[in-house]
Order: structure tokens, then C-alpha cells, then sequence
């Protein structure tokens, strides 16, 4: 990934702090996800009194472009941090590597965990996710 992508899909990530809704944790996460054709998706995490039913701002960008029709994508950025202060990076949890394991090949996929444009580090799903179980396992 050339570093004016990585720093748009940063910016764009960074952006969807303000709305992050965490009147329990604040922890505030953004995202950034772009498809293979190139379009983004952006979200952030939406917590909930019961906590279960709280939702990452990963699978809500990823909720958002499949509920649209998306279903082929080359790259997430996620940023995170309390109130909102990004000082170290806020990786996936595990339920939202297993949603990118159902829509993304591990091996190519890249997920960008950043603080700012200038600080930040790129690994694959399956860096991230070394044995995951996704639609092949079921073939």
C-alpha cells in the first residue's frame, strides 16, 4: 500500500472519532474500510448499556458496505484511543478478525493500526489472525 492511501484512509479513520459513541468506556474508535474497487466505508464503535450488544467500528464499516452490496475488499484502518487520544494502536478484537476472515483473504488483506498520519504500522489478517476459520473451512 503506497503511503498517500495509508494516510487518507488514516485521516478518514481519525475523522469518525467525533462519532463514536462511548458514554461507558470512552474508548473511542474509528475506521476507515476501502474496497477492491476502491470506495471507502467508515465507522465507529457504538456502545450499549448492556455491553453485548455494543458494535466495533470495524464491523460497523463492515456492516455498512455488505449491507450495500460490498463483499470484496483490500484494506482496513483503525485508530483508537481514551477520550478519543490516540497514543498507542487499537488493534481488532477477536470477533472483528473473524469478520474480516468471513470477507477477506487473509493473505492480502492489510489492516493499518496507526496513532497519526506520521506513526503507524501495516500487517495482514493473517499476521493478525494466524489460524482463522473462515468460508474455505467449510468447503
Amino acid at each position: 500500500m503506497d503511503k498517500k492511501l495509508a494516510e487518507e484512509m488514516i485521516e478518514l479513520a481519525i475523522g469518525q472519532l467525533q462519532y463514536s459513541y462511548t458514554p461507558y468506556s470512552g474508548f473511542k474508535v474509528g475506521a476507515a474500510l476501502l474496497t477492491k474497487d476502491g470506495k471507502f466505508y467508515t465507522g465507529c464503535n457504538i456502545e450499549n448499556a448492556a455491553f453485548t450488544p455494543t458494535n466495533c467500528a470495524e464491523r460497523t464499516a463492515f456492516f455498512k458496505a455488505v449491507s450495500e452490496g460490498e463483499r470484496e475488499f483490500r484494506a482496513i484502518c483503525i485508530v483508537g484511543g481514551k477520550d478519543g487520544i490516540l497514543t498507542e494502536y487499537a488493534a481488532p478484537c477477536g470477533v472483528c478478525r473473524q469478520v474480516m476472515m468471513e470477507f477477506c483473504d487473509p493473505e492480502t488483506f492489510q489492516i493499518i493500526l496507526a496513532t497519526g498520519k506520521e506513526q503507524y504500522e501495516i500487517f495482514t489478517l493473517k499476521e493478525l489472525l494466524p489460524q482463522g476459520f473462515g468460508p474455505t473451512n467449510l468447503a
